[in-house]
């Protein structure tokens, strides 16, 4: 009797508790998927925006964005996490309310609602685990070894490596950066100087305007989209680390590969 109080203790508290949140869908275009149960519901091109009242994501299902595809969901806690086109993440694939999400491949942005405190949420990838406070920060992962880079816009993270057990957990501020390797510990975190962060985040934002503007049937973003990820292009998990082709001259660099 006593070991099953104490495992319902373990169990029933809140970190381990299992989720009854529900992810709403709030904004969606092009082809947006939801994995659920081996059934794919799809938020498609072309849904009303009055559709979306009912559109909601549960623990332990995936989300999946095609070439076109970029959605915005908040909780109940007011706390919002985008998905860019081309990207895989699962909602509390955990089923705890502290682990968020689990990014498979993609990039995803999230913005930790803090109004009335601290909020402990986590974000997972095969090589990272990202533990948060409050703040908005960028998350992708960038190929099939599970590359992961995280800049900060807005607050603080701390980064844990997942395979590299040994590897010291680096903190990062704003406008700070880290990729982490598979195979390496984690290296020191990069500071970019704002107008290279500025630059590579209107690169992107002009790559979700221009799907946007190309589809015209979806459900629009207002104020024209939103930051992207410096070194992740939404190419299904064949993303490139360098900067992007085509750069005006004068203009600054994103942050470079490695992260040293």
């Amino acid at each position: 009797m006593l070991l099953l109080a104490v495992v319902a203790v373990v169990f029933l508290t809140p970190g381990h508790a299992q989720s009854q949140e529900r992810a709403k869908a709030i904004e969606v275009q092009g082809q947006v998927s939801v994995l659920r149960g081996g059934q794919v519901a799809l938020f498609q091109n072309g849904t009303a925006r009055a559709n979306l009242q009912n559109s909601t994501v549960g623990a332990n299902e995936e989300i999946v964005t095609g070439p076109d595809g970029y959605a915005v969901f908040q909780i109940s806690d007011g706390s919002t996490f985008k998905v860019f086109p081309n990207s895989r993440v699962t909602f509390q694939a955990k089923w705890t309310v502290e682990d968020m999400l689990e990014l498979i491949l993609g990039k995803i942005q999230v913005q930790i609602e803090h109004r009335n405190g601290p909020n402990h949420k986590k974000v997972s990838t095969p090589t990272a685990l990202i533990s948060v406070r409050g703040t908005v920060f960028d998350v992708a992962v960038e190929d099939d070894d599970g590359t992961t880079y995280v800049g900060v816009e807005e607050g603080q993270v701390e980064v844990r490596h997942l395979l590299q057990p040994t590897s010291t957990p680096k903190t990062l501020n704003q406008n700070e950066w880290i990729r982490i390797y598979p195979n390496q510990p984690l290296a020191k975190a990069g500071s970019p100087n704002s107008g290279a962060v500025k630059f590579v985040f209107d690169r992107v934002r002009a790559a979700v305007e221009d799907i946007i503007f190309h589809n015209p049937g979806g459900v629009g973003l207002p104020g024209g989209g939103t930051p992207g990820v410096p070194g992740a292009q939404g190419d299904g998990g064949k993303t490139k680390k360098g900067p992007p082709s085509g750069n005006p001259p004068g203009a600054p660099p994103p942050p470079p590969g490695g992260g040293n």
